[in-house]
């Protein structure tokens, strides 16, 4: 989840996506990497009492079992709190200063989905995880200024490509804290769908109280309340999102058979 835009849905997705996607029967795998902790909190997990973090993770090299929790809405989680605001400092000197975080996940044990929730800014950490991911969902407030930063984000990830990571793709525009009585949501989605296409997701997430309510419960809105429109919503996200999954896999092993080769994993 990437956009240096704050305020635009990323954690609210990252931890509803994640536990939406559990719902769904997968093995999903949680990664904060934003020093505010909001995921963390989001997840049920109290960011003020964390004995090991993503800090001790990428900077100090504890095992990731020692690290992750388990949470009630059954993903694992990374959990951070502002301890990893000092995780900038110690990678920008470090000679692995963008691949610490894919080297740490390639130590891991095998989930389905792993799910990062970025910083809002494009800063070391944010670009830690595209160097380590197939792919970034772009939550998107449809609203002016977001609208306006995407050309930034997507700039930053066809330089990743170009560097670091070639197979970085752009899983999905999502369109968040939508209004369908608010003409400026209705112009930004009318937009969004003119210019970038099949790269927008079907679904739309909705203003809706109990999706705002959540978080101060520790739970994901499936949770909370499963019937509300938010939790509809990120449902119905899970199934895009593990449907784009089936026709990725299949791809590649039309392309592994092909080649003779056998079928890759494949982890998003």
């Amino acid at each position: 989840m990437a956009n240096q835009k704050g305020g635009v849905g990323k954690t609210t997705t990252s931890v509803n996506l994640a536990a939406s996607l559990v719902a769904d029967g997968a093995s999903v795998l949680l990664i904060d990497l934003d020093p505010q902790g909001n995921a963390t909190m989001g997840s049920g997990v109290d960011k003020y009492d964390l004995q090991t973090s993503t800090y001790e993770w990428l900077v100090d090299d504890v095992p990731f079992d020692r690290v992750a929790r388990h949470t009630e809405a059954g993903f694992d989680l990374v959990p951070a709190n502002g301890d990893l605001t000092a995780a900038e400092g110690v990678l920008m000197a470090a000679d692995d200063r963008g691949t610490r975080l894919r080297m740490r996940l390639e130590a891991t044990r095998e989930f389905e989905f792993v799910v990062v929730d970025c910083p809002p800014s494009l800063n070391v950490l944010t670009l830690n995880a595209l160097i380590a991911v197939d792919g970034v969902l772009i939550p998107l407030q449809c609203e002016y200024f977001p609208l306006e930063g995407l050309t930034d984000l997507l700039l930053t990830i066809r330089g990743v490509r170009e560097r670091g990571n070639p197979g970085l793709a752009v899983e999905g525009i999502l369109r968040t804290m939508y209004d369908p009585r608010n003409r400026l949501s209705r112009d930004v989605s009318r937009q969004l769908l003119e210019y970038f296409g099949g790269d927008v997701y079907r679904t739309v997430i909705p203003r809706n109280v109990r999706l705002a309510e959540a978080p101060s419960h520790g739970l994901p809105v499936i949770m909370y309340d499963r019937h509300c429109a938010g939790a509809r919503a990120y449902r119905a996200l899970a199934g895009e999102v593990r449907r784009a999954q089936g026709l990725r896999k299949r791809a590649e092993a039309a392309s592994a058979g092909s080649a003779g080769g056998a079928t890759p994993a494949v982890t998003v």
